[in-house]
């Protein structure tokens, strides 16, 4: 095996991840699977599981599909004991489960109910997955990577998407720091991985709106949506050996959008206006962008 395969292979490795059932994370343990390791799915859409379990075996893979609402602390605790139990250690942990929490956007209209149930899931029960793992993982003293989904939303604010939203992934940004720090001297690396818009079930309703996808690609520099095989690099790399030296770091896999604070792409009057303040000379030269 050559150095590169090396050191992202996942063989003998298992790697539990949440939020499996659809979207993001069915791709993510697919991707660990292809990888080499023993994937614990979960999520509260049993079926799903099991049909992701299905191709995943289908493949060459090994995948065991449990039922879990990340919500509620007894359910976590108890998946965690059973991945160990029928595993025998658990080496990464993606926690990925998650929800918009969708309230609109006037912050003094949100609902207390949908603010709270957006940081329970989002924050409290990605806590309840972390400490259930990391006490597992400590005990053993084998180390582990734990790698938590946030968003590029969670890394600035903005009055264009949900305000819980915004603010749990903010908290797991900050979350991850303190764990990194907390058990680094025990071979635990804790990373947040960051995506902007990518096509799933969760982001599909908004990105069907009129206008809204070319909204997103006007404020990215690359000009477009993310598709999913290009979250697999940044993945590996947080779970392998690959990314031995990294911890406590917030990821963006964005396109630029969080580099580009108020980018936008001027609409043809806006360029025309300008054309009047800054005459077009040398290499200063304002065209629209189409």
């Amino acid at each position: 095996m050559n150095l590169v395969n090396k050191l992202f292979d996942l063989s003998g490795k298992t790697a539990l991840i949440t939020g499996a059932s659809s979207g993001l994370g069915e791709y993510f343990a697919e991707i660990l699977a292809g990888a080499g390791a023993q994937v614990v799915i979960t999520a509260r859409r049993l079926d799903r599981l099991e049909a992701l379990a299905e191709r995943i075996k289908e493949n060459g893979g090994q995948a065991i599909p449990l039922a879990c609402d990340v919500d509620q602390a007894d359910q976590v605790a108890a998946v965690v004991e059973e991945a160990w139990q029928r595993c025998g250690r658990i080496d990464i942990v993606v926690n990925n489960a998650g929800q918009v929490g969708d309230g609109g956007f006037v912050p003094e209209k949100l609902p207390h109910e949908v603010f709270e149930a957006t940081l329970k899931t989002n924050l409290t029960g990605l806590w309840y997955c972390c400490q259930e793992a990391g006490k597992r993982m400590l005990a053993d003293g084998a180390g582990g990577s734990i790698i938590n989904l946030t968003s590029v939303l969670g890394m600035g604010g903005s009055s264009d998407h949900p305000l819980a939203y915004q603010a749990s992934k903010s908290a797991v940004i900050n979350l991850t720091r303190n764990l990194a720090c907390s058990w680094a001297d025990r071979g635990i690396r804790v990373n947040a991985l960051a995506p902007a818009y990518f096509p799933s079930e969760m982001t599909g309703p908004y990105l069907a709106v009129p206008g809204y996808e070319t909204y997103i690609n006007n404020a990215t520099p690359l000009g477009r949506l993310g598709t999913l095989e290009e979250l697999a690099g940044p993945l590996l790399m947080l779970a392998s050996d690959a990314g031995s030296y990294l911890t406590g770091i917030t990821l963006p896999v964005d396109g630029g959008y969080s580099a580009g604070v108020g980018h936008s792409h001027w609409t043809a009057d806006i360029y025309e206006g300008l054309s009047n303040v800054i005459p077009n000379q040398g290499s200063v030269h304002i065209t629209a962008k189409e």
